[in-house]
């Protein structure tokens, strides 16, 4: 297979039109693409097509019942494929396009295999120009999870991309360096309630500011099955990972060399100190950084757990799930 790192494109050109066309062709010939959204790099494929979708979880060695997020081009090309309710019309007028993938009941020309064989489908239109013209030149939803193995640190960057999974893709497009950092946040809107089902970069309070309601946690298997990442573990390095605050981190090291990871000045003296400027590019950095790491001589990564607010939310629950827990 080709496989291509290509430049960054800072407006619309006459080769950039053509490398978009062509990761069009490859979508609609049931291929792989890699491309940048706002959030992580994602792993494209017609989500309408069952063998392209299989190749994404072949590539990524994803568990099948691990659903997809079809990646639209606007609210017109959601109303094919799901149920829009008037929840969902609030909320994709305010925050798309935006990190936000709303779960809604799915209409029949959705595959079981793009919805992990569940009546609901995670729908979202990203904040970028390069996805958005794919999508748009295809004419097909794209169904993109992090273009990286599964269970490993999401990839921010195309040189992430091409080392974990390049053999497997056709084409990779360099967009730079995402600008959020974390995956989307999903939200359940099927019944009365909305549901958090992973957070975000939209925040709880944000969407509760919209809706007027209270948004709902839920630890119900049937429910939380409905979002990926979830289920299973996520995001993992492969040294040990802890969470903790300044005063403890030294003593979670335990005498091994430790990197530590956060905002704040740890208590001890680390092998490798990582003090990032806010919890914005704390997320921002965290996958980026938890890669580099594993490249030292460090044998466990003590992280400072965030506050639980905003974006916090978001960084804890990956943080979590990172160190397997």
């Amino acid at each position: 297979m080709e496989k291509r790192l290509n430049k960054i494109f800072d407006e619309t050109t006459e080769e950039e039109l053509s490398l978009f066309k062509k990761a069009a062709e490859i979508i609609k010939a049931e291929g792989l693409v890699a491309f940048p959204t706002e959030t992580v790099y994602g792993l494209g494929a017609n989500a309408l097509n069952e063998n392209a979708v299989k190749k994404i979880y072949e590539a990524k060695g994803r568990p099948s019942d691990n659903p997809l997020i079809l990646h639209v081009s606007g609210i017109e090309m959601a109303e094919s494929l799901v149920h829009i309710n008037e929840t969902a019309k609030l909320l994709m007028n305010k925050f798309w396009p935006g990190p936000l993938s709303l779960v809604l009941k799915a209409k029949d020309i959705i595959p079981l295999s793009t919805r992990g064989g569940l009546s609901t489908a995670a729908i979202r239109m990203p904040d970028n120009r390069i996805a958005l013209e794919i999508i748009r030149i295809s004419n097909l939803p794209i169904a993109a999870p992090s273009a990286n193995k599964s269970g490993r640190p999401s990839p921010t960057d195309a040189k992430t991309v091409r080392d974990d999974i390049g053999d497997s893709v056709e084409l990779v497009i360099d967009g730079g360096k995402t600008l959020v950092g974390l995956e989307s946040t999903v939200l359940d809107i099927t019944g009365e309630n909305p549901i958090l089902l992973r957070p975000g970069a939209i925040s709880k309070e944000e969407i509760e500011a919209v809706l007027n309601v209270t948004v709902l946690f839920s630890q119900d298997e049937n429910i939380i099955k409905r979002s990926p990442g979830v289920r299973y573990r996520h995001y993992a390095p492969n040294i040990p990972l802890m969470l903790s605050d300044v005063e403890n981190a030294s003593k979670y090291a335990s005498g091994k060399k430790w990197a530590w990871i956060g905002i704040s000045e740890p208590k001890g003296t680390p092998n490798i100190k990582i003090i990032f400027l806010n919890t914005n590019e704390y997320a921002k950095e965290l996958f980026r950084v938890l890669r580099e790491i594993e490249t030292t001589k460090v044998e466990v990564i003590i992280a400072e757990k965030p506050e639980q607010k905003g974006i916090g939310l978001a960084l804890t629950d990956r943080l979590i799930k990172a160190a397997g827990n």
